[in-house]
C-alpha cells in the first residue's frame, strides 16, 4: 500500500518553488504571497497599494480565485500587469500554476510581484510559491481568535495586516488579542493595523514594502 501521496505532491511543489525563487532572484523581483479568508480585503488593499506606489515601483499581480477574472480586472484597472488563475474549485495556488501564469507577464523590469492566493486560511500555507515573504491579511470583521484557530498561516508569514480597522467601533474585535495569538504562532511576526478603505495605517505597510524592496535590490 502506497501512502506518501501528499508528501510527494508537496515535494514536487517544493522543487518548482525553488525554480521560482531562483527566477525571482535572477530578475530582482520581490515576490509576495498574500493570504487571507474570503472577504478580508486583499483585492481592495492591492488596488490601493498599486495606485499609491505606482510612481515608486513597477508592479504585477497574479490573481488566484475559484472562478471569474473579476479581481484581475480590478487590479489591471490600476495600470499594473495582471493575470488570473482560476483553480476551478482548488483551495490554493501551487508552484506549477504560478510558473504557468508567469508566461503571461512581462517580467523585465518588474520590481514587485504580488501573488493573491485563493481565499483560505488553511491550504495556501502548505504550498510555497517561491515568494520572498508571506503576508496574511485578517479583517476585524472576522473573529480575533482566527490566529489561534489557524496558526500555520500566521506561523509562515512575516507580517499580519489587520484590515478594516474603520469598522472597529461596530464589531467585537480585540486588536491586542488577535496580535497576541499571531505572536504565539510566530514570535517574529509584524502586525500592522490598517484600513485599505480610509488609508489609515497604510504608511507602515508601505514602509515595510520599501524595506523589503531595498533588501531585494541589494541581494
Amino acid at each position: 500500500m502506497e501512502i506518501p501521496v501528499v508528501r510527494n505532491v508537496l515535494e514536487a511543489n517544493e522543487r518548482i518553488s525553488g525554480q521560482l525563487k531562483k527566477l525571482f532572484a535572477d530578475k530582482g523581483i520581490l515576490a509576495l504571497n498574500l493570504m487571507s479568508s474570503p472577504g478580508a480585503g486583499k483585492t481592495t488593499l492591492l488596488e490601493r497599494t498599486l495606485r499609491d506606489l505606482s510612481e515608486d515601483y513597477r508592479m504585477a499581480v497574479i490573481e488566484g480565485d475559484l472562478q471569474t477574472d473579476n479581481d484581475a480586472r480590478r487590479v489591471a484597472a490600476t495600470g499594473a500587469q495582471a493575470v488570473q488563475i482560476n483553480t476551478q474549485g482548488g483551495c490554493h495556488l501551487d508552484g506549477s500554476m504560478v510558473m504557468a501564469a508567469l508566461e503571461a507577464l512581462n517580467l523585465e523590469g518588474i520590481d514587485i510581484l504580488f501573488i493573491e492566493n485563493v481565499g483560505n486560511l488553511v491550504c495556501p500555507a502548505e504550498f510555497s510559491l517561491g515568494e520572498d515573504a508571506n503576508v496574511t491579511i485578517l479583517s476585524v470583521a472576522e473573529g480575533d481568535d482566527k490566529p489561534e484557530k489557524y496558526p500555520l498561516v500566521f506561523h509562515v508569514s512575516k507580517i499580519m495586516l489587520l484590515n478594516k480597522t474603520d469598522l472597529l467601533p461596530y464589531v467585537d474585535f480585540d486588536l491586542g488579542r488577535a496580535a497576541g495569538f499571531a505572536r504565539t504562532a510566530n514570535p517574529e511576526i509584524k502586525v500592522f493595523p490598517l484600513s485599505a478603505r480610509t488609508g489609515e495605517g497604510l504608511a507602515a505597510w508601505y514602509d515595510w514594502l520599501h524595506t523589503m524592496r531595498a533588501a531585494k535590490s541589494r541581494a
